[in-house]
């Protein structure tokens, strides 16, 4: 419910009815305002600043002195990012060939879920069939089953397979190191999918009527409807839920240690980060330079669809 008030009239002029929402809109765009939303990001900004400029630093100097010394007694290094990245001793960080891992990882796992939850969406949004609510509402459950339950079934199944009564319904995958791949694409797949046939069902579903009535008058299929028309408007929400997609399984350990391993030829880049600091946690000065190494992908990604993310999040939430 909205509340209106009336303020008084001014030199014969009507009296102007505001919002509650106008009088905070309008308090916020004051200078006060500007500069305190200028203040609290540069205060949220500095940690990261100093992170980036101790990444520049020499090793004796970051184990010694604090970042904004640098200032004072500036000396610029890019050996934190020569070991990181190429590096060839055991304790160096060595991320070239995990970096790739992790594109190999992401971009599947982002992909898969993205079409099947945009498939199921349509499907449980304009396809008329018995017991569709009843999946609706199962898949909304879902969301709330934490993934670390889920892990120790998915093992047994890749693994061992499913049977009932001594009967093989279906059989180990026995995958080999270099396949490891695939389990991880299903796993991410699988408890990606609650949150984005949730998400892209409630877009999907408020579309107009009459486009979905008139498409279907000139001899449109589900496919082709699909296609055509809500893939076009559903872009800002596909957008917005890839965004999150690629964010989570970029920055996932849990997920990719189980199920790919820690070798170098599967493991991720947040695999290897976890190592960087050493066994005695003593080299943590690597850390500096592979938390940028590691968020130049996230990153660009991010720039690259910002258009379409406030969107996407505003997707489904009013109707009209």
């Amino acid at each position: 419910m909205t509340v209106t008030t009336t303020t008084p009239a001014l030199a014969g002029s009507e009296t102007q009815p505001t919002t509650v929402a106008g009088r905070v809109r309008k308090r916020l765009n004051t200078r006060w305002g500007t500069a305190a939303s200028i203040l609290i990001a540069i205060v949220w900004t500095i940690p990261t600043f100093g992170l980036l400029v101790s990444s520049f630093r020499p090793e004796d100097q970051i184990k010694t002195t604090g970042w904004w010394t640098f200032f004072s007694d500036p000396q610029l290094t890019l050996e934190n990012y020569e070991q990181v990245l190429f590096g060839r001793s055991s304790s160096a960080g060595q991320l070239a060939s995990y970096f790739v891992n992790s594109i190999v990882i992401t971009l599947p796992s982002v992909l898969f879920p993205l079409a099947f939850a945009a498939l199921a969406a349509y499907a449980l949004a304009w396809i008329n069939f018995r017991g569709r609510d009843w999946i609706y509402i199962g898949i909304f459950t879902l969301q709330i089953v934490p993934l670390q339950m889920a892990l120790v079934p998915l093992l047994s199944f890749f693994s061992q397979g499913i049977g009932v009564g001594g009967v093989d319904l279906l059989p180990a995958w026995n995958l080999d190191d270099e396949q490891r791949f695939i389990q991880v694409w299903f796993a991410h797949t699988c408890f990606a999918l609650p949150l984005g046939v949730f998400l892209l069902h409630n877009f999907v579903s408020q579309l107009p009527r009459d486009l979905m009535e008139a498409a279907r008058v000139d001899g449109a299929t589900h496919p082709k409807i699909f296609r055509t028309i809500v893939l076009p408007l559903i872009t800002p929400a596909l957008a917005a839920y890839g965004i999150f997609q690629f964010l989570w399984v970029w920055n996932d350990l849990l997920v990719a240690l189980i199920f790919a391993g820690g070798g170098d030829e599967t493991a991720p880049l947040t695999v290897r980060l976890a190592e960087l600091a050493g066994t005695r946690g003593n080299e943590w000065q690597r850390l500096t330079a592979g938390a940028f190494v590691a968020i130049v992908v996230p990153l660009l990604v991010f720039l690259s669809l910002q258009r379409y993310f406030v969107r996407g999040l505003l997707a489904g939430s009013v109707k009209g």
